[in-house]
């Protein structure tokens, strides 16, 4: 049993079974665990993750312990400021805004205002908020399957969560670039365009229900769509339509950003384009709740004339501490060297062994953000589903998590920590080959 301390310290739990059991009693059904064994963890460092037994995972799915778990600089920054202050914005305070400053030099064009929130749900409901606010439109448009948040509006936004029938009537979902499983194939000349065509055809949607868009909402890497990463012209072509139409251009960079895609510190770089807003999170505190909207001085003032904004909780001393030590490490170990090095030995790797397999239907993405889509057979293209979440099942057994994805949950989903190596790669890559071979 559980021996409980009133500051929280507990005795090691012998039973997991009994620690399943109290948690669905004291947190309810509707939280979900990984795998058919769940697994306890107890601490993590770098890449790696231990259980309560002392054994370590190859953690190949976190994206939030973005620079690696409990990297001793973010640490170190965490516990100091918090040792010494932690407030709110309605008081000076110079992390604060060194943070949002350091945070801002790194976007291009006028994205020099920063809103400090707590978490990518909190950043995409306040985009929204501000996209109506200056568009002076209700309307938002997504992809289908997009995940962006758990409030009413995020989950709203979220079209993988819900029936289509129960949509809002703002809201216009359009289908996502995928060329493998898509109306419209890699092989397409304007396989961009195309697909960013159906941006257009929403908005005329929504226009047949008197509404125009306020926003087009979209991620620069589709993760919940089983990781799609379209071509420039893509968002270049999206982005023109909607700002034509009157709304406003919005990237979702909690998964793309901070490095993830090797080639640029965000993922709509990859796009040469300038959002008007973009929308942060998960792997901007290493693990810590630190999220932000940024947007330009135009649009910022505009929204001001009507509203002020504050979070309790978003942008205090310490979530700032952490965020520019986050920062520091991206600087001081060349994180984005690293995923460019490490991503591009991964996907190889990943290609090479899709060629060995016709279970590999097809190979997505870069830098430190891969979909392997599994396939019963090649012609058809039919989901193999069971498949790879037997495959997750087996490497969770031999010290490695990864993750499913896509809307036929057939997509083994790999984004780990930015510090993955190539020596990390050669592990992940030779337990896939074990658990395909064992099929």
């Amino acid at each position: 049993m559980l021996l409980s301390s009133r500051t929280g310290e507990s005795e090691k739990i012998m039973n997991k079974q009994d620690l399943m059991q109290r948690r669905d009693r004291a947190m309810g059904p509707a939280y979900r665990l990984f795998y058919d064994e769940p697994v306890y963890l107890v601490r993590g460092e770098g890449i790696w993750l231990y259980d309560d037994d002392g054994r370590k995972y190859l953690d190949c799915y976190n994206n939030v312990a973005s620079v690696g778990h409990c990297h001793p600089h973010v640490v170190e920054a965490l516990s100091r400021q918090a040792s010494t202050l932690n407030t709110h914005t309605r008081y000076l305070h110079n992390n604060v805004v060194e943070y949002a400053e350091r945070l801002t030099s790194t976007l291009p064009g006028d994205l020099s205002v920063c809103m400090l929130v707590c978490t990518g749900t909190e950043a995409n409901e306040l985009a929204y908020r501000i996209s109506r606010t200056v568009s002076g439109n209700d309307g938002a448009i997504v992809t289908e399957s997009a995940y962006h948040g758990n409030s009413n509006v995020g989950n709203d936004l979220s079209t993988m969560e819900y029936p289509a029938s129960e949509r809002p009537e703002y809201l216009e979902a359009v289908e996502a670039p995928s060329g493998y499983r898509g109306r419209y194939d890699y092989q397409e000349p304007d396989f961009g365009e195309a697909y960013a065509a159906l941006a257009g055809e929403g908005i005329d949607r929504l226009a047949e229900r008197q509404r125009r868009p306020a926003m087009f909402l979209c991620d620069n890497i589709f993760s919940s769509n089983g990781v799609l990463t379209p071509p420039p012209a893509y968002l270049q072509e999206a982005y023109r339509r909607v700002r034509e139409a009157g709304g406003l251009a919005v990237a979702d960079e909690v998964q793309s950003g901070l490095c993830r895609l090797g080639d640029h510190m965000w993922g709509f770089m990859d796009s040469e384009v300038v959002p008007d807003i973009v929308t942060m999170g998960k792997p901007m505190g290493d693990g810590h709740p630190l999220a932000a909207v940024v947007t330009t001085p135009e649009i910022a003032g505009k929204f001001a004339q009507k509203y002020d904004y504050f979070n309790t909780f978003g942008g205090n001393p310490v979530s700032a501490a952490v965020g520019m030590a986050v920062l520091d490490v991206i600087e001081d170990e060349n994180i984005l060297q690293n995923v460019k090095s490490a991503g591009d030995y991964l996907g190889r790797g990943l290609r090479k062994l899709a060629q060995k397999h016709a279970l590999i239907g097809d190979v997505r993405g870069k830098g430190l953000f891969f979909g392997v889509e599994l396939v019963r057979n090649p012609e058809t293209r039919e989901p193999a589903d069971t498949e790879a979440r037997k495959v997750a099942e087996h490497l969770r057994h031999n010290g490695i998590l990864l993750g499913v994805s896509g809307p036929c949950r057939n997509v083994i989903k790999i984004r780990p920590p930015l510090v993955f190596s190539r020596e990390n790669a050669d592990q992940l890559l030779d337990g896939l080959q074990t658990a395909i071979d064992r099929l």
